[in-house]
């Protein structure tokens, strides 16, 4: 993990960016080759997939409604387009996995976990917010999270669904979606990298 320095903390200030959200260049030069390729049809895209990313950050950083999302991003209707095709697609996961490796082999450990912590947390949510269930032991009318991470504590895995399923059948679908990410995986992250974005 990062040990907090003075030096540590100059390098992790956000102060100087229009939005705390926003990338700067060394962490968009991760981010930019996860980027889907421009289509060899249709017109060009005139839209900055960078600022697309964060626009992403900036929703998910504050909890603003898609609508509030400040002018000087792109329209918000364009960022929810990409952010539903990503999703969809896999490549939020994508990227998340590849980061994950990138920040494992920067510790100096494998860019594969070995071991997985499984977790989970019940949160109350409304009535039309997706599927809902009764989570008896912790009394929660809502839904359930079950996560996996690594021994660093980076996410791995999330899966959401109703809160009243059981931990123990949980665990099994979190184990189902870690399966594929590192069944066939080169040894190195730049193999990663590529094999992700296809």
């Amino acid at each position: 993990m990062v040990a907090w320095t003075e030096i540590t903390r100059c390098q992790y200030r956000r102060d100087d960016l229009t939005y705390a959200s926003d990338l700067r260049d060394r962490e968009w030069a991760l981010l930019a080759p996860l980027m889907p390729p421009q289509k060899g049809y249709g017109r060009p895209r005139r839209t900055e997939l960078r600022r697309v990313v964060e626009a992403v950050l900036y929703i998910v950083s504050t909890g603003c409604q898609w609508r509030a999302l400040p002018h000087d991003f792109p329209p918000y209707t364009t960022v929810q387009g990409y952010f539903y095709a990503w999703l969809r697609e896999g490549r939020w996961e994508a990227i998340n996995h590849v980061l994950v490796m990138l920040s494992r082999e920067q510790e100096g450990r494998e860019a594969t976990p070995s071991v997985g912590i499984i977790d989970s947390q019940s949160v109350k949510t409304a009535e039309n917010g997706g599927s809902r269930g009764y989570d008896a032991g912790k009394k929660t009318n809502g839904r359930k999270r079950h996560i996996a991470t690594d021994t660093l504590g980076h996410l791995i895995v999330a899966v959401v669904h109703a809160a009243n399923i059981q931990d123990r059948d949980g665990a099994p679908l979190v184990a189902e979606k870690i399966r594929p990410l590192f069944r066939k995986h080169p040894t190195r992250t730049t193999g990663m990298r590529q094999a992700a974005c296809v």
